[in-house]
């Protein structure tokens, strides 16, 4: 077996390719879009290089020369630990351990030469929110962004000595019924009683003009302090410029006291389910097979992308009233397409978030591992710090 590093625009296509073949009998597997995946190591798309990051890949060829897999190692520099520690992502390997420990090896290689002392994987060269994680458990369709992969990975990443350093997971709820925990509602009609708190989607000019600017303020006082970094306005705009050929209004919610912005729930149509059609490409046959799914073969299901309250606001019930006025918005649609709802994954370091998703009647229905290998194989592990 020979490593081959992905140089050329050749080995680029390659790289994509090779997935598509090892995948090509597994119904479950929808197939990313080319351009999500090629953005990811062009420094004029994504800004990580222009700040010191650094990405490789590589191909794994058998003896005829065909591709048996491939890895991608990164050096993030945002990422501050204890220990320098890189990334690994990308991983696809066809049934064979000695294949998958070869690339294992080649990232580590890298990331050792590179100064790190620890691997994270498999990961992305970017935020949390994209191809994080590796399916543990709930091998059904991917949603937009997320992986999916043959369930023996994990003995290839275990067997290697990866530790589970958080566990992620994706929760699920009908839409519709399924009810709410007794507590969670004692609580949310406490706020909803009070008139200085208000609850509403985001509709119009006022999501045109305003509902980046809202996103932004808590955003940044609720999950700025763990997640390391803080948005601009002119990112947040981005963001919302980005999802506009996709959002649906109804699905932006924002929670507000006195007038002031405290809470959001950001969600969007799983479009997984209809990039299922355009087979990775969104070239003119893709964009016309991608806006006639979207008229006439809407997704009946809902991603909810992130979810955040101040910190002056926690624990007081401003969550639960949020959700409780939220859900009652969706009885005014004579017609709402939308049957269920996944909650984009929640880390197993994030305990208050996940009994919000308890007490909404929420069942985990996916699990991913995020991993991490210390190069000291003396050294102590420790698991990822529980948020407070």
């Amino acid at each position: 077996m020979t490593i081959v590093e992905v140089t050329t625009p050749l080995q680029e296509r390659e790289f994509l390719e090779m997935a598509v073949r090892l995948y090509k009998n597994e119904k479950n597997w929808i197939r990313p879009l080319d351009k999500d995946i090629q953005g990811i190591f062009q420094p004029e798309s994504n800004k990580l290089f222009k700040i010191g990051g650094k990405a490789r890949r590589w191909l794994l060829q058998n003896s005829k020369g065909e591709t048996i897999g491939r890895i991608a190692a990164f050096l993030h520099p945002k990422w501050k630990e204890k220990q320098p520690t890189g990334g690994i992502g990308f991983f696809e390997c066809i049934e064979n351990q000695e294949a998958a420990f070869q690339l294992f090896d080649t990232a580590k290689t890298w990331l050792v030469e590179e100064g790190m002392e620890a691997m994270d994987g498999p990961v992305n060269f970017g935020e949390r929110d994209k191809w994080w994680g590796l399916l543990v458990e709930g091998f059904s369709p991917p949603n937009y962004n997320m992986p999916w992969n043959f369930a023996y990975y994990r003995d290839f990443f275990e067997a290697y000595g990866f530790q589970i350093y958080f566990k992620q997971f994706t929760y699920m709820r009908p839409v519709q019924g399924s009810g709410f925990d007794a507590k969670l509602i004692e609580r949310a009609n406490g706020i909803l009683k009070n008139p200085d708190f208000q609850f509403r989607h985001m509709k119009g000019r006022e999501l045109k003009e305003k509902a980046a600017q809202y996103f932004m303020e808590v955003y940044n006082k609720a999950w700025a302090r763990h997640m390391g970094k803080t948005l601009s306005l002119k990112e947040t705009q981005l963001m919302f410029k980005k999802m506009k050929p996709i959002m649906d209004p109804r699905l932006i919610y924002f929670g507000f006291h006195k007038g002031e912005p405290i809470s959001f729930f950001i969600n969007i149509p799983e479009i997984n389910q209809i990039f299922k059609y355009v087979n990775g490409q969104l070239d003119l046959i893709g964009k016309i097979k991608f806006l006639w799914n979207k008229t006439f073969n809407p997704p009946n299901k809902m991603l909810g992308l992130v979810f955040g309250v101040i910190p002056e606001f926690q624990g007081k019930g401003v969550d639960s009233a949020m959700i409780m006025a939220y859900n009652e918005t969706f009885a005014k649609y004579d017609s709402f397409p939308y049957k269920t709802i996944e909650l984009n994954w929640i880390g197993d370091f994030n305990p208050k978030m996940m009994r919000v998703c308890e007490q909404i009647n929420a069942k985990v229905f996916k699990t991913h591992h995020t991993y991490r290998y210390l190069f000291d194989r003396e050294k102590p592990f420790e698991r990822h710090k529980v948020f407070d």
